[in-house]
């Protein structure tokens, strides 16, 4: 049904992430208490671009990241100022080199030795570096540079053996999904071939230095370049009816999402090279909130609603349908909106904040502790547009096994009116959402509801966790 995703020859050289919500990165903290997690559990992150105009200081940036409580970044290079700056933070940090670097460091091992001692070495343990990243998209991108990329890896892993520090630091290198041939149905998806001179050897060093794939996940653009073959629905995470949902027909498998498609093949194009223990993580992801007369779904509501529901999805450890359960850990593109990027208008529009930390737009659903989110509070509520016959099921096991209080939504009760499945569900989801301790994975109802720092209380009807609460 649809994928050939080919993505736009964009070199990030200077770092990205996308989305600027304050909601969205308030769902974050209170799904994971921050938007990097835990230990063992899923985490979002961000990616830090740089081509900005009058691009705040690093001290900034990084109190912005701390009142966001975002706790994993990627940057596009390994800035001094950056580093620094992050020192004894609870950010953890993939710095990256760069693509007119490679050459070098990929020819010569004590080059690369000197690379780490200056770029990781010297600021651990102060900033806590927990990889490097190799160049970006090299294969589709620079691929004369390609036959040096794992040369590379490799000398910059030995001198992060040299110095003690490869338990701590991982080496990758994020590459565009374009590598992947067909990647619908998943399970027929491969690399490349063309590649496997390369893709051979950086998976086996990804498996024998216990690292991870990296990989650039844009549904956005395949979506744009899908010429209609599927809904807009299936790229932005809506959730589907049961008939919509696109089938794997060799395994039988039920795909809801652009997202969780391209994921799984990636997993089964390493399978197909005889590759089953290498996880993958996504380096950059997300939805422009803004495109030229062309760009007509680059739009502030679709970006909201991709990275809200990326985010939720994410934290939500809901894996893939390949590998349920399994954590895709993800950094969103990106930070700052990058106003001197050059290309289409789209390619300027992919932040989350503008330079002056004002956000783009409020991510619903999503949990943003910026300056003026001061309430603390968080209620769950169904998601605007969800099919009804899901939502009424959610709602009857939200009242009934649930054991939701719905008492309120009866007939005569103070939030019976507005008398739709979708107002009753948001009541009951919430009800059971604080029941529940507002724990992660509490207000997911097989996805058709969502976080939100806005009161729905309305009248004389008070949601669970409202401030209102018995108030005039």
């Amino acid at each position: 049904m649809l994928f050939d995703p080919k993505s736009e020859t964009k070199m990030r050289l200077s770092g990205s992430l996308s989305l600027s919500v304050s909601r969205l990165l308030l769902m974050l903290l209170m799904l994971c208490s921050s938007l990097g997690t835990s230990n063992g559990g899923a985490f979002v992150g961000v990616n830090i671009g740089t081509d900005v105009s009058n691009m705040p200081s690093a001290s900034d940036v990084v109190a912005l990241l701390k009142r966001q409580n975002i706790t994993h970044v990627r940057l596009f290079d390994a800035d001094r100022q950056m580093l620094l700056a992050m020192a004894n933070s609870s950010i953890q940090v993939m710095v990256t080199l760069p693509n007119n670097q490679l050459l070098g460091i990929g020819q010569s091992s004590s080059s690369a030795a000197n690379w780490v001692n200056k770029n990781v070495a010297a600021y651990l343990p102060n900033t806590n570096i927990t990889a490097i990243a190799v160049g970006s998209e090299v294969l589709t991108t620079l691929p004369n540079a390609a036959l040096v990329l794992v040369p590379a890896m490799k000398f910059l892993h030995a001198a992060l053996v040299a110095a003690n520090l490869d338990g701590q630091v991982k080496v990758t290198s994020p590459q565009a999904t374009d590598i992947i041939v067909d990647p619908f149905p998943p399970s027929s998806a491969v690399f490349n071939s063309s590649w496997n001179r390369v893709m051979t050897p950086m998976l086996s060093f990804l498996r024998d230095s216990n690292s991870y794939l990296t990989l650039n996940v844009y549904p956005y653009y395949v979506y744009v370049q899908s010429n209609g073959i599927f809904p807009l629905d299936y790229a932005l995470f809506r959730t589907l009816p049961a008939n919509k949902e696109v089938v794997d027909s060799n395994t039988l498998l039920h795909y809801t999402n652009v997202f969780d498609s391209l994921i799984d093949a990636a997993y089964f194009s390493m399978a197909f090279m005889n590759f089953t223990d290498i996880s993958v993580v996504v380096t950059e992801s997300g939805w422009p909130s803004m495109g030229g007369p062309s760009e007509t779904d680059a739009t502030v509501e679709n970006a909201e609603t991709y990275n809200s529901n990326l985010v939720a999805h994410v934290l939500n450890n809901t894996g893939t349908p390949k590998h349920p359960g399994i954590a895709v850990n993800t950094y969103i593109y990106e930070l700052f909106n990058e106003d001197l990027r050059p290309g289409a208008t789209s390619e300027k529009n992919w932040g989350l904040f503008s330079a002056n930390s004002t956000p783009v737009y409020s991510l619903t659903g999503t949990v943003s502790i910026l300056a003026n989110d001061t309430t603390g509070e968080s209620f769950c509520v169904a998601i605007s547009g969800t099919d009804t016959k899901l939502l009424q099921a959610a709602l009857d096991w939200s009242c009934g096994s649930g054991g939701a209080d719905c008492q309120a939504i009866q007939v005569g009760g103070s939030c019976y009116e507005p008398n739709t499945v979708a107002d009753h569900a948001s009541y009951a989801f919430n009800t059971y959402y604080h029941k529940m301790g507002m724990q992660t994975g509490a207000c997911s109802f097989n996805g058709v509801a969502m976080v939100t720092p806005t009161d729905p209380s309305h009248d004389s009807c008070n949601f669970t966790g409202s401030l209102k609460l018995g108030l005039a």
